[in-house]
């Protein structure tokens, strides 16, 4: 190995020590390495005994000599590293202007927003800035029986979480009476037909391409029918459907839904209206009037193009490019209303911000950045293919804004007793960040400790410890409880380095660790750990909702003074 290569190593090895209390890993250097220098993909084993020995000289060195060599040798490891938010860029959109792109995301406030309406938003978001343009949101609220203010409230919560800015708010309920006057143009115009059939035959009929009896009404009989729906008809008794074609290879345009019944009371227009448009029929009309010029979701509705465009050639109104881009959901995380209501009910998670969920609330509550969600999306791209994602790729954007601004803690563990005698002092102060200048807290000791038990395991009486930031001890006796000694100006050699909580001050927490919610299709009945733990009491300072790292744990998000939410390593 050449020595510009072994200085790299040394430089990785004193950072990622130094970041984490004074320890590193052969592991963690190794995946470094590879990935900022792929060639050495093919000599692992060739570098791997070069990393093990730097990695075990740095191991060795404590905290004060690791950053002295990082001063003396490679300082600007300690220069605080400036968020640089940059967007990757999307593709350019087609017969796009500058200043006349008008976007739009059309939610159904029917649930809690995911990370699937996060993608639609952030990408249509992106284009209207990347052309000057403007955004819209409109609620899509024309199903009154699925549709709340609770789930349209969450959506706008959601939104501006994400940091996502409208020029144009709106609901597609309120442009009622312009779908009313649309659907009566499509009827005179021979277009669209009232059907009285019943739901098993018109799935019948749509199978086998077969026109049914209705389709054949004049226009009179039609104009009747419609406003039957509106005072006679039951739902259920009649629909109104669009003149398509009932050969057609695309099952979406044989005769399709543009009107039906529903009766449910309204969220805001209460029982104003009976008569309902179908989602074709709105976004038809709503994209064209509202002037939008690019209409981007999710590939699931790639067929329904071909309606939307028929719907506005018929009615000689403007139609808006259409785009379509993948799904986009998490590995075991399910995104479905169909899936996450039950487990609800059941109370197998406990509501729509449970840290397992992959809806937008769950994620804040675990501690995921807005940032690193929008910095997530757009490194996805405008990729058709299906993205079914490991969590863990969100993750390692959420990393990057996270670790600059967490405080470090403390905190064990399966606790066990350490008392030590010949402190030299009642107190120490500790850096709450290894790096960036955040201050320090001050710690008060007696003597008596808590380490972990995972830790604990590994002592052994007559050997030497370092309780990081405070010094070595010698300990004397090893059992349940162990016993120890001060040592002064103690070697830093090979000496387990170890976390500590004072008992007097300890301050008791629930950790809670969400893992995978569904392994192969079934529910993990193990998908959520609970410990109790001990950290510093300078935790209860730090404000609700604050990111912290507890030192070799992982990021966690203070969910309240007792309470603590695993975010990721």
């Amino acid at each position: 190995m050449d020595e510009e290569l072994k200085k790299e190593i040394r430089k990785m090895a004193l950072q990622n020590a130094f970041e984490h209390g004074g320890e590193t890993r052969d592991k963690i250097i190794l995946g470094k390495i590879l990935g900022t220098k792929p060639e050495f993909r093919s000599k692992v084993k060739e570098i791997s005994g070069d990393i093990s020995e730097i990695v075990s000289i740095v191991n060795q060195l404590s905290l004060e000599e690791q950053e002295i060599e990082i001063k003396e040798k490679f300082p600007e490891i300690l220069i605080p590293k400036e968020k640089i938010v940059e967007r990757e860029g999307l593709p350019e959109l087609k017969d796009a202007e500058q200043g006349k792109v008008i976007t739009r995301f059309p939610p159904e406030p029917n649930g809690y927003p995911h990370i699937g309406h996060a993608k639609a938003a952030i990408i249509n978001s992106e284009y209207a800035k990347m052309y000057g343009g403007k955004f819209i949101l409109r609620m899509d609220d024309t199903n009154p029986e699925a549709e709340r203010m609770e789930y349209h409230a969450a959506i706008k919560v959601g939104l501006e979480w994400l940091g996502i800015e409208f020029d144009i708010v709106k609901s597609t309920s309120d442009d009622m009476e312009l779908f009313y006057e649309k659907g009566m143009e499509l009827i005179n115009l021979g277009k669209a037909y009232v059907c009285t059939c019943k739901r098993e035959n018109i799935s019948k009929n749509r199978r086998e391409r077969k026109a049914c009896k209705c389709s054949k009404e004049d226009i009179e009989k039609n104009n009747k029918n419609w406003e039957k729906m509106n005072d006679k008809f039951k739902p259920g008794d009649a629909i109104v459907r669009f003149r398509g074609d009932m050969k057609a290879d695309n099952a979406v345009m044989r005769d399709p839904v543009l009107f039906r019944i529903i009766e449910g009371k309204h969220y805001t227009l209460g029982e104003k209206y009976r008569i309902w448009p179908s989602y074709d029929m709105a976004v038809a009309i709503e994209d064209s009037i509202d002037g939008v010029t690019h209409a981007y979701r999710s590939k699931e509705f790639e067929l329904r193009k071909e309606l939307i465009d028929a719907i506005l050639d018929v009615l000689n109104m403007r139609k808006p490019a259409q785009g379509f881009f993948s799904r986009l959901e998490f590995k075991g995380m399910p995104i479905s209303k169909r899936i996450i209501k039950p487990l609800i009910e059941e109370g197998k998670v406990t509501w729509y911000d449970d840290p397992r969920l992959p809806t937008l609330e769950a994620l804040r509550r675990r501690g995921i950045k807005p940032e690193a969600i929008r910095k997530f999306i757009m490194s996805l791209g405008l990729t058709k293919a299906n993205t079914l994602a490991p969590f863990d790729a969100l993750e390692a954007f959420n990393r990057k804004f996270v670790d600059a601004d967490s405080i470090r803690l403390f905190m064990v563990s399966n606790a066990k007793k350490l008392s030590v005698k010949n402190l030299p002092t009642s107190s120490v102060e500790i850096p709450n960040h290894p790096i960036n200048d955040m201050g320090k807290r001050t710690i008060k000791i007696d003597g008596n400790f808590y380490i972990s038990g995972e830790d604990a395991q590994t002592i052994k009486e007559g050997s030497q410890i370092r309780l990081l930031g405070l010094g070595n001890i010698h300990i004397t006796k090893q059992g349940i409880e162990f016993e120890g000694e001060f040592v002064e100006n103690g070697d830093t050699k090979d000496i387990p380095k170890i976390q500590w909580v004072p008992q007097k001050t300890a301050h008791i927490i629930k950790m809670i660790i969400p893992k995978i919610l569904f392994i192969d299709d079934k529910f993990n009945e193990d998908s959520l750990e609970e410990l109790d733990v001990y950290t510093e009491p300078h935790y209860l300072q730090l404000k609700e909702g604050e990111e912290v790292q507890f030192v070799r744990f992982g990021y966690c998000r203070k969910d309240s003074q007792n309470q603590a939410i695993f975010t990721h390593k």
